[in-house]
């Protein structure tokens, strides 16, 4: 089978880049309790180490006492990873801190900031500079967090990812060269590559990688312990997950050999582009419209199947703007009131089936579907959190698990509410109930988890990133 190699590797090696090496605190003869200190956990080291020689398993919570205790007395010093998120909607950076573990020298990760803003630098298709300069207050914001001596040492990397994908090139290059100017003023330690438009095939192994970081399944590799990643952005949709034998062959064009602390597996991940929810959101919006015969200097207008009728709103995506509505032979349905007076009334209504056709026509254009994905525990984020929490499926803190018949019964009954509040929110269900179903194969009664963040950390392919960058460089 042929495969192509992508390492995500987090311990030492012989050959450890200079600058990390750099990291490594060098300690200092202190009187006392540092003696006392440095005894008791060079003892607790000595019993961890006859523990992992026996492959004893309570050293995995022991080890973690120990590295703490270590990290606590300086033992450690920290580093810093700057990763910028150029998404299609917003940008979004997060600042992480690690240091290296004194038991193995696997990567440990401290802190980590997120700030996000909006629009996303696809939006300044025509003004390259202005795009650049939308980034200033996050890269103030990844100051703030890390200290100034460590500026130079502190790698900083931008991956942009569908929104940039989906313009023109020379458009898209032309955003990316004023970004790279702008970080070369920042203080941080960059390279010419660590600006660039991402593979959508990276952002799943990097996205998958953090999901199952975070849930510590790497204790076992093995494809019964790992879980998928679903991450619905707004360009774009990955679907990353550990195959068994059996589906290794069948989906061999999208499986690729990674390294993930020292041990090598198969993944399969797939990037949909077009199956973002904004993109999606477009495309059956002018289902059956010819945009090329429209202008970019006044607003499209738009009839839709899947808006109700009683809604006209504005809306803008990749730089084109759109007054959006329902048909203007809406569907009334007679209700109950809710009020003293009793009574029915006449509320406007989605047609629901004749909208569930278009979503299916379009998702029926996605190909090379994800076979076996239903046969694994699935975690799924970004836009699929969001929209489960905005219909309360799912407390917006906490997270929480859902069936996916969850999403299509709150989208048929939201399809029946006239609000324009939230204009869109039946197409954006029906979509993601029809893209989980038809177009990667889960099942009706498929449990979802649904999470932005694990202990503390978010969930996205940022996480993945700054491991790739820490271990094998800008």
């Amino acid at each position: 089978m042929s495969v192509r190699r992508r390492k995500l590797r987090t311990e030492n090696e012989e050959e450890r880049d200079n600058e990390l090496a750099s990291y490594q605190k060098k300690t200092t003869s202190q009187p006392g309790k540092k003696y006392f200190t440095m005894l008791l956990v060079l003892g607790t080291l000595f019993l961890g180490y006859i523990a992992i020689a026996n492959d004893l398993k309570p050293i995995r919570i022991g080890s973690k006492a120990i590295d703490t205790l270590a990290f606590s007395f300086n033992l450690q010093k920290p580093f810093y990873v700057v990763v910028i998120d150029a998404g299609s909607t917003g940008s979004r950076v997060l600042a992480f801190s690690f240091h290296e573990s004194i038991l193995n020298g696997n990567l440990v990760l401290d802190n980590e900031l997120f700030k996000e803003i909006k629009p996303g630098l696809s939006s300044f298709a025509d003004k390259p500079e202005d795009a650049a300069k939308s980034l200033t207050i996050l890269l103030n914001e990844a100051k703030a967090v890390i200290p100034q001596s460590e500026w130079p040492r502190t790698l900083l990397t931008m991956k942009a990812t569908a929104g940039l994908r989906l313009l023109p090139e020379h458009k898209a290059n032309g955003i990316l060269e004023e970004c790279r100017k702008l970080f070369q003023t920042s203080g941080f330690q960059i390279a010419r590559n660590s600006i660039s438009i991402m593979e959508g095939t990276d952002e799943g192994i990097f996205s998958w990688f953090t999901v199952n970081f975070l849930l510590d399944r790497f204790n076992s590799l093995s494809s019964q312990t790992t879980v998928a990643a679903l991450d619905l952005g707004g360009g774009s949709t990955q679907v990353t997950f550990q195959p068994d034998g059996v589906q290794t062959k069948k989906l061999e064009k999208h499986v690729y050999s990674i390294n993930v602390f020292n041990h090598n597996m198969s993944l399969y991940t797939h990037s949909y582009l077009g199956m973002g929810l904004m993109a999606a959101r477009k495309a059956i919006l002018t289902y059956d419209m010819n945009l090329e015969d429209t202008s970019l200097k006044v607003p499209t207008e738009i009839h839709s199947e899947c808006i109700n009728p009683i809604v006209s709103t504005e809306w803008s995506y990749q730089g084109r703007d759109y007054i959006v509505k329902g048909p203007t032979n809406g569907t009334y349905k007679l209700v109950k009131t809710q009020n003293f007076a009793g009574g029915d009334e006449n509320k406007p209504i989605v047609r629901f089936a004749e909208c569930l056709k278009i979503i299916e026509k379009y998702v029926g254009t996605l190909t090379e579907k994800p076979i076996g994905l239903k046969d694994h525990e699935v975690y799924a984020f970004s836009y699929y959190f969001e929209r489960a929490t905005e219909v309360a499926l799912i407390d917006p803190f906490s997270g929480g698990m859902v069936q996916l018949n969850s999403f299509f019964k709150q989208a048929m009954e939201t399809c029946d509410y006239p609000n324009t509040d939230q204009p869109f929110m039946c197409l954006d269900l029906t979509f993601i109930y029809v893209l989980l179903r038809d177009g990667f194969g889960l099942e009706p009664s498929t449990k979802l988890h649904l999470y932005k963040k694990i202990n503390g950390h978010e969930l996205s392919w940022a996480l993945g990133a700054a491991f790739n960058v820490l271990q094998n460089g800008l």
